[in-house]
């Protein structure tokens, strides 16, 4: 049996790059062969420097030192200068941040495989996919305003975005392990393709581009083991980047013909698909486990004891258990990911139609005077509301094969124990990332399902979020209550609500200074109080609902809020006939609007029509329906 032949890696030949393959080996010889060997160690320490204009200078200098000098640059490379430029990456100083980034390009060309490999193995890649969202936001403002920028400021962007995608090319082009620089490179792309119009058309147009993309997707087993690790970061690593694939065809969807991917339903065929087993290969409960034994099990290692070794470039050898943790972020950043595609699915699908019980009143006219008002000045209100045309058009259900992720996302949906640590934490931001992301994004199947399970979720959050350091805490909050909200519209007066959901909710909306959380809140309410059966959790929630109108509301309860509170007891009590209407009679209920009415007024009248508009024609709306409400209600004579 013969020998296997294993196929020598050619590396591209880079013609700007100055040869260096005479020069003996090692840091000695580099030092006796360069000319500027005294030079380097005051540039080393200006590095370091707390003066900005020294370390700008030190990276220029870098630049000069190595040009058309590779005996120079070996030498610098000797004392760490790639670690030290990256350190520069995220220098406070913008100008220090370009000329480090000048100088890493020039040794990315002057240094080939060498010097690539080494910032490669030193994370380059962390600090240059921060620049890509900045660089494509500055530049796309030039090109909209380009008389705006002052002349300066565009060469500086331009010669930046040139020193970043450079640098990027090198790494692609010499780099033998592509599959992290791959990585890169999709971040990036689909970075630059988020509603950013002239990369959009570039990108859908070539159908090249399109058919790579769709074949990355397609072919996960095609994917090489990267660096002889397991299978199991292989494949975790695979799934990130056919996610990002996924993100970038939908950035730039719809694609035109001749691509292949004109002719499929990329979200019914490719995307939900890749997305689903994504979502339902993860369990936080032992990710957290094992994030934690994988930190409590932490090898050491060695220090080094020769003081002469102390200044020497850190050791790029990961421990077991680091290996494992970067695996866990991996895991958990492509979870996160994937539910942020599937958010913006959903923000496209249509409204869905009502399907709770309750019904809406009878007998209202809104075209009837505003009795009642005569002592009003309402001279200065203009009716801003514009009359939708009828539409024909039924509420279309969403596609089917969205409800298949219901019980994925809801997996998700409960914290892990290291979801909000008290202190250290060995997985960072995905894990809590995952907590708001996945709320956002539940299209409810089955309405009580949801709702239970959201609520349990926030259960296991707790309600103690207002000290400092409950900020992602508050997050789940805000997020979940949304969901509450946006489940309860769907099933209106099928939620059975509970003492414990109505007493909660009641104190985090007086709780939470945020106006829009407070919207959300008031509308969970709403929804709760609608169950025709449920007589005493109505009385709760529309007394406190009450209490945040005028006059008796102290302290007075932002516009927003209070519109959202007359409207959620306009449409609790839109129907005489439910059970839960008695409410209403024996609380006298309907004299507390009247007395509400001239100070939900004043509060429409101080909306600015032209900061506002939008909030300007909702409140003229609810003005309008309260008047009504009232007529209507008085007419009954209950």
């Amino acid at each position: 049996m013969g020998k296997s032949q294993k196929k020598r890696n050619m590396r591209r030949h880079n013609p700007m790059r100055v040869p260096d393959s005479h020069l003996p080996k090692g840091l000695a010889s580099a030092s006796a062969s360069s000319s500027k060997n005294e030079a380097i160690l005051p540039i080393i320490q200006k590095l370091e420097s707390v003066d900005p204009s020294e370390r700008k200078w030190a990276c220029v200098a870098v630049s000069n030192l190595i040009q058309n000098d590779p005996s120079t640059r070996r030498l610098l490379q000797g004392k760490n200068i790639v670690g030290a430029l990256i350190t520069r990456l995220s220098d406070s100083e913008e100008e220090v941040v370009v000329e480090a980034t000048g100088s890493l390009r020039n040794l990315c060309i002057d240094g080939g495989f060498d010097i690539c490999a080494e910032m490669y193995n030193k994370n380059i890649l962390a600090p240059l996919k921060t620049f890509v969202p900045k660089i494509s936001t500055t530049l796309s403002q030039f090109l909209v305003s380009p008389k705006n920028a002052p002349e300066g400021a565009q060469r500086l962007v331009y010669e930046f975005a040139d020193n970043v995608i450079t640098i990027l090319w090198c790494l692609s082009a010499n780099i033998s392990d592509t599959h992290k620089v791959s990585m890169g490179i999709a971040q990036c792309l689909y970075i630059l393709t988020d509603e950013n119009s002239p990369i959009i058309d570039e990108v859908r147009s070539n159908a090249e581009y399109t058919a790579c993309l769709l074949a990355i997707v397609r072919t996960p087993e095609a994917a090489v083991k990267a660096n002889g690790k397991g299978k199991d970061t292989s494949d975790v690593r695979t799934d990130s980047l056919r996610v990002l694939c996924c993100g970038i065809l939908r950035n730039i969807s719809p694609i035109p013909p001749p691509s292949i991917a004109a002719t499929i339903d990329l979200d019914r065929d490719v995307v939900l698909p890749t997305l689903e087993p994504v979502l339902n290969s993860i369990d936080l409960q032992e990710a957290s486990q094992a994030a934690q034994h994988a930190l409590d099990n932490q090898e050491s290692l060695p220090q080094l004891e020769d003081l002469s070794l102390k200044h020497t470039p850190k050791s790029d050898h990961k421990t077991a258990s680091e290996l494992e943790l970067e695996r866990l972020e991996t895991r958990l950043r492509t979870v996160q990911l994937a539910l942020e595609i599937l958010t913006g699915m959903c923000a496209t699908l249509p409204d869905p139609e009502v399907l709770g019980g309750a019904t809406d009143a009878g007998g209202q006219n809104d075209n009837e005077d505003d009795e009642g008002e005569e002592d009003v000045d309402e001279s200065e209100d203009v009716d801003m509301a514009v009359d939708a045309p009828p539409s024909d058009t039924a509420p279309q259900p969403p596609p089917a094969f969205f409800t298949t992720l219901v019980a994925p996302v809801l997996k998700l949906v409960h914290p892990a124990p290291l979801s909000f640590p008290p202190a250290r934490r060995p997985v960072s931001t995905p894990a809590d990332d995952v907590g708001a992301r996945r709320d956002s994004c539940l299209a409810p199947e089955n309405g009580r399902v949801v709702f239970d399970a959201v609520w349990r979720a926030l259960g296991t959050v707790g309600t103690d979020i207002a000290g400092a350091g409950q900020e992602r805490r508050r997050e789940m909050w805000d997020t979940g209550v949304g969901v509450l909200w946006g489940v309860g519209n769907v099933w209106k007066g099928a939620l059975v609500p509970t003492e414990e959901q109505v007493q909660v909710l009641t104190q985090f909306c007086g709780a939470t200074a945020d106006s829009a959380v407070k919207v959300k809140t008031i509308g969970t309410l709403e929804c709760l109080a609608q169950h025709p059966e449920s007589v005493d959790a109505n009385r709760a929630i529309s007394s406190y609902l009450l209490s945040l109108l005028p006059p008796s509301a102290t302290p007075p309860t932002p516009t927003e809020p209070l519109l959202q509170a007359v409207s959620a007891l306009i449409d609790i009590y839109s129907d005489e006939t439910l059970p839960y209407d008695v409410n209403f009679r024996s609380g006298r209920f309907l004299d507390a609007l009247v007395q509400s009415a001239e100070g939900v007024r004043k509060a429409v009248r101080g909306i600015d029509r032209k900061k506002e508009r939008e909030l300007r024609v909702r409140g003229e709306e609810v003005r309008d329906n309260l008047v009504a409400f009232i007529q209507y209600r008085r007419g009954l004579r209950l």
